[in-house]
């Protein structure tokens, strides 16, 4: 009993600690405090058709309208996050198609989804995880709020093939406290020498806690990016796709050998 009150006693403090420190931070003008800035990195490459560009917009909108994706949220010291959405291809072709915006509730939800779903989606050629990681990264700086964890969610059906090699990138990101999740999405037969969630296990994820959570059916799209959408928020990670030990680790350099084979694909 004494524990359990001691612990309520804690939990009280901390959260006047919490929201002094954040009142003091708004009136001073200064970042606002937040759970989690979240950066959801959106492969549009040409190797996806207009069916599975759809599909992914949709299955964005539909986990950021979710009512498990806001109690995410709530479940928070500061019950609020900062996100952006962009949309990737090639190495110097991105695009911040939703710049960052304050997620407190299910209001400010909806309407980032509304207007998420209202904007066209981004057509362009290239596959460049290490140029859509760099964009990224750089979206962190002066961005009007402070933090707690800083995320990137990368998802894409295809290895990197363009631009700096993707573990460089990886690493750039990480060694700024930024934790590198993926999405890696199987739908269609690789042409890599390794599946994909391998491949993103070894080559693109990176941070305490980072993990990759493949998605291998169309219909399969929705859920999956609610998952991850909760588990960026909550950090709660699941298994990381591991290779077994007596697996060669994966080559991050094949998509860039082998790049010619996807020209046409």
């Amino acid at each position: 009993m004494r524990f359990n009150s001691a612990f309520r006693f804690l939990a009280i403090c901390l959260a006047g600690v919490i929201g002094a420190g954040a009142a003091n931070a708004q009136g001073t003008g200064g970042p606002m405090e937040v759970d989690l800035e979240l950066v959801l990195a959106v492969d549009v490459s040409g190797s996806m058709d207009d069916e599975e560009h759809a599909v992914q917009r949709a299955g964005y909108v539909a986990a950021i309208r979710h009512p498990d994706f806001v109690r995410a949220i709530a479940s928070g010291a500061y019950q609020r996050i900062a996100l952006t959405y962009v949309e990737w291809a090639g190495p110097s072709l991105q695009a911040t198609v939703m710049p960052w915006r304050l997620i407190d509730g299910a209001a400010s939800a909806r309407a980032f989804a509304d207007d998420l779903a209202a904007r066209p989606i981004t057509y362009i050629r290239g596959t460049s995880i290490s140029g859509a990681l760099v964009y990224a990264t750089a979206l962190f700086d002066d961005n009007s709020y402070n933090g707690f964890r800083k995320v990137i969610d990368v998802s894409g059906d295809g290895p990197n093939r363009n631009g700096i090699p993707v573990e460089v990138a990886r690493d750039l990101a990480v060694e700024r406290a930024i934790v590198i999740n993926g999405l890696p999405i199987m739908i269609r037969p690789s042409r890599s020498y390794v599946t994909l969630d391998r491949y993103y296990a070894d080559c693109v994820i990176g941070g305490p806690g980072a993990f990759v959570l493949p998605v291998k059916k169309a219909e399969e799209i929705a859920e999956a990016i609610r998952r991850k959408l909760i588990l960026d928020i909550a950090a709660r990670p699941v298994s990381p796709i591991v290779p077994a030990q007596a697996t060669a680790p994966v080559d991050c350099r094949m998509g860039e050998m082998r790049r010619w084979e996807w020209d046409d694909y």
